[in-house]
């Protein structure tokens, strides 16, 4: 009897805690999977892209108050610009779609919209009149971020955004964040490029 008890003890815990663990990684999985999905989310499908754009907007929303150095600015205008123009050509539509990405994001809002639209296009027109040159200046700029580690991830955040904003995150504007990490000393790896 009493052994017959014990067995249905054990059956009941090994039960319980199977339902629990089963129950537990239900519970959680879906946002495990986000974030898993979110960081290979290079050429995954657009859910997982539109995840992790959405993780990095409210990531970047909680630090907006740090956010606020001119070397921020520049370095992120200048990713911008990176990602914008990174097959070598911007379409007038691509330019002033960017621009309104950028005067409308909720960190760049620290600063004067003219500032951000200034400094986007002048390394947009660097970019553009030759693209070897635009771009060694932009990573020039983007590299006095690395100094701060949560500025040289913002930038990088910002520009994934910004690429992934329209759905599509293409293998040149891929190239461009890898790029940008490298200036910054970052592994692309923990944005998912």
């Amino acid at each position: 009897m009493a052994m017959w008890d014990r067995l249905k003890d054990q059956a009941k815990n090994l039960q319980q805690s199977q339902s629990a663990r089963g129950g537990g990684g239900q519970g959680h999985a879906p946002f495990g999977q986000g974030q898993r999905g979110g960081h290979g989310a290079g050429s995954s499908s657009g859910g997982s892209k539109a995840q992790l754009v959405g993780l990095l907007k409210s990531q970047l929303a909680s630090v907006k108050t740090e956010l606020k150095s001119g070397s921020y600015r520049d370095a992120s205008m200048a990713m911008c610009a990176l990602v914008a123009a990174a097959d070598g050509y911007v379409e007038p539509t691509e330019r002033q779609r960017v621009e309104e990405l950028i005067v409308s994001n909720e960190v760049l809002q620290n600063f004067p919209a003219d500032q951000l639209r200034q400094r986007f296009n002048h390394h947009v027109d660097r970019l553009v009149a030759n693209f070897e040159l635009g771009k060694a200046e932009a990573l020039r700029e983007i590299a006095k971020a690395a100094k701060k580690p949560a500025e040289a991830r913002a930038v990088v955040q910002t520009g994934i955004v910004v690429a992934g904003a329209d759905g599509h995150f293409e293998s040149s504007e891929q190239q461009a964040i890898r790029d940008a990490c490298a200036a910054l000393g970052l592994s692309p790896a923990e944005f998912g490029v």
